[in-house]
């Protein structure tokens, strides 16, 4: 059971970074990805918190090694995934990872992402600068996970990795 959990959050992985060139909306030294936020939810809820996190920390790395994302990836994915499988955990319904995707990314991450910006990246923005683009950008993101945890392939997901 444990090779076809890895086996695949590595192809939530592999989707999350193939899709990073393709679907993402620039703000500034931001680069807001929908995608990444839909696959925090969707691994929050199918795998648990430690999957989730570690897929978004994987996704993070590679996009910044391949140069399509920034260093203000890993506080707003990784935060996002951590809370959306935390209130997963406690509510069992995909609301609660929502809630905890948007807030995590949305409010914590982008506030977290500040300091990141202002002292390793050297960009001149506000403290809340980043606050509404990633509110957007994980809200989007959620709402595909919503809508893709409630088709046909949310009793295949639940039948292959249980």
């Amino acid at each position: 059971m444990q090779v076809r959990k890895l086996a695949f959050t590595a192809l939530f992985i592999a989707i999350g970074v193939f899709s990073a060139h393709l679907v993402y909306i620039p703000i500034g030294i931001a680069k807001c990805f929908p995608v990444q936020h839909a696959i925090n939810v969707l691994l929050a809820v199918l795998m648990g918190t430690r999957y989730s996190v570690s897929a978004a920390f994987s996704i993070s790395l590679l996009r910044n090694i391949l140069g399509t994302g920034s260093l203000l990836a890993f506080p707003g994915s990784m935060l996002g995934a951590a809370l959306a499988g935390i209130l997963y955990k406690k509510t069992n319904h995909i609301l609660g990872a929502i809630v905890g995707e948007i807030i995590g990314t949305g409010i914590i991450g982008s506030l977290v992402a500040y300091p990141v910006a202002k002292y390793i990246l050297g960009s001149q923005v506000g403290a809340f600068f980043f606050v509404l683009p990633f509110l957007v950008s994980t809200t989007g993101g959620s709402l595909i996970a919503y809508f893709l945890y409630h088709t046909p392939m949310k009793s295949f997901f639940h039948e292959k990795i249980g």
